[in-house]
């Protein structure tokens, strides 16, 4: 009788310990979802694996670029190599007009690259599907809540108004600089991944030091 008493006691304290244990999971699951980076297993937070490799520091950055091994990149003369410092609107046209970036079309690239770093391996992909009249399936990296709406050219408008002096004393922004509160130094990133949670917590911060509204009808619908 002694013995059936003990194994129900320790039966039910492991059922609690399991229990306890589960609703700690549970509730740092939601709490970093909230306010952080959802998690990489869920398929966030990563760099996916594009089909064809776009490295922003080419084209965005402005620093040293280097090979796999760290080293600086030469060109035919000899000189360190550098990245062309292109706007994001140069390419994402489409984010000062309305509410998505959008991905500029294969034609587009290609503009540049009939002529430039054709002999590439990636750029060879580039002219293959612009060949072959294919759209190229970028994988998506940013990724919002469900039944949220966030319209790009508001927030770059806001932000690059020369007649805006904004709540923290700055003057206007170059959109660049706008895009990186959001997307991280998206010029100096190889492969891009998402830097901020894009969560509520942190659009919410953001809205109270830029006194913008932060009813539930100006995000969600």
């Amino acid at each position: 009788m002694l013995r059936r008493k003990y194994i129900f006691i320790l039966g039910l304290v492991i059922t609690i310990g399991i229990a306890v244990l589960m609703v700690h999971v549970a509730l740092g699951f939601v709490l970093r979802a909230w306010w952080s980076t959802p998690f990489e297993v869920l398929g966030f937070g990563g760099s996916p694996e594009q089909p064809v490799a776009f490295p922003h520091t080419v084209h965005a950055g402005t620093g040293v670029l280097v090979d796999h091994d760290g080293n600086p990149k030469l060109d035919l003369e000899g000189q360190e190599m550098h990245g062309l410092g292109l706007d994001c609107t140069y390419c994402h046209r489409a984010v000062t007009e309305g509410p998505y970036a959008s991905v500029p079309p294969v034609e587009f690239c290609v503009y540049c690259h009939k002529t430039v770093g054709n002999d590439l391996p990636e750029v060879e992909k580039l002219l293959a599907a612009w060949n072959n009249s294919e759209p190229i399936r970028w994988e998506r990296v940013h990724r919002l809540p469900d039944h949220v709406r966030f319209v790009h050219e508001a927030h770059i408008r806001y932000f690059t108004d020369p007649d805006n002096t904004l709540p923290s004393g700055e003057h206007a922004m170059f959109a660049s600089a706008v895009c990186s509160t959001c997307h991280g130094d998206i010029g100096s990133m190889d492969e891009v991944k998402q830097v901020r949670s894009l969560k509520m917590g942190d659009c919410v911060d953001c809205h109270r030091a830029n006194d913008a509204p932060t009813d539930c009808t100006t995000c969600h619908y």
